[in-house]
């Protein structure tokens, strides 16, 4: 029903990607999502290796791929040896320069996807010679730089795109979670979009039934973006980037007090390592987007594909936004 040069370059139904969330994308998910005719991207995160080669089994036989948290790779980078061994669709590198790893995907005859939050990010990915960028605005779950909104980062990204490498692809992330948006990521310029928070709203995510249950009833005004859950796991993130989590106990009495955290982290990890156990989701991190509030109910993955892309078809007229072929 729309046909786009991602559908067309991938060989997929339809123009929805799964988001690689850490942990939550596995197989399971990432299998419903490609089964119904999109791609899925298993989530490799901070480099489990034998998490991600365990994942990759259970999907033998779905065409998946994966995504990595960069600078993390960069410490790990046996584990992309992990991914390419097992073939994957494609994969999807955020929060770091991909050009140190853009050379063994390419070799691989891997599509590189390459996440992106400012115009200068999207440059640098191009330079790497990425086949998709993925234009991710703040109002995404999880981490990003957070300064730019979709609305107006995705046509730039775009016009950045058409003027420098015509034939790279573009998804629009961030706030993605009906027919609605990925309607207007279509009309904005993307061929696609990429989608975690509806996801991670779904039957097939590794999310606790706790977790999900307070999200049907959040809305977006309850999102905030903080480092504190950074701090309080101990990640290094680099110092440009924050997150994006539901607002909670836990949330309200550090935020903005992070040098106090630090002083205290030995007693608040404890505190946070038992609220992950007990999922006390009052301290434990939820990691979701303002598309939260879009969120009604918790449906199978496959079924939320469906809805989403009937639902832009017939506001875009059934049209075929951008169906170029790509050549070559």
């Amino acid at each position: 029903m729309l046909t786009t040069r991602l559908t067309q370059a991938f060989g997929i139904e339809h123009p929805v990607v799964l988001a690689p969330m850490d942990l939550v994308s596995g197989a399971r998910l990432a299998t419903a999502v490609t089964t119904a005719g999109g791609l899925g991207l298993i989530g490799g995160g901070y480099g489990d290796a034998e998490w991600l080669k365990r994942e990759l089994a259970a999907a033998a036989g779905t065409r998946v791929g994966c995504g990595f948290i960069t600078w993390s790779l960069a410490r790990h980078p046996e584990v992309l040896d992990v991914a390419l061994e097992h073939q994957p669709a494609a994969v999807m590198l955020s929060f770091g320069d991909p050009a140190p790893f853009a050379n063994r995907i390419r070799a691989a005859a891997v599509p590189l996807l390459c996440q992106v939050h400012t115009l200068d990010q999207a440059r640098q990915a191009l330079d790497a010679g990425a086949d998709v960028i993925v234009a991710q605005g703040g109002e995404a779950g999880g981490h990003g730089v957070g300064m730019r909104s979709t609305f107006t980062l995705v046509p730039d990204v775009a016009n950045l795109i058409a003027n420098r490498s015509p034939r790279t692809l573009l998804l629009g992330a961030g706030g993605v979670a009906d027919g609605r948006g990925l309607a207007a990521a279509l009309a904005l310029g993307a061929d696609g979009v990429l989608v975690g928070t509806r996801f991670w709203a779904t039957e097939e995510a590794v999310v606790p039934v706790r977790a999900h249950t307070r999200a049907v009833a959040a809305d977006g005004d309850e999102t905030i973006r903080t480092n504190v859950y950074d701090i309080v796991r101990t990640y290094d993130w680099p110092a440009e980037y924050n997150g994006r989590v539901l607002r909670n106990r836990f949330i309200d009495r550090w935020h903005g007090r992070e040098a106090e955290l630090t002083a205290h982290l030995a007693e608040a990890a404890d505190e946070f390592r038992d609220a992950v156990s007990q999922q006390d989701f009052d301290i434990a991190n939820m990691i979701v987007g303002e598309g939260v509030g879009l969120v009604q109910e918790i449906l199978p993955a496959g079924e939320v594909v469906r809805r989403m892309t009937q639902d832009a078809a017939d506001r875009l007229g059934r049209g075929t936004p951008r169906t170029t072929a790509i050549s070559g």
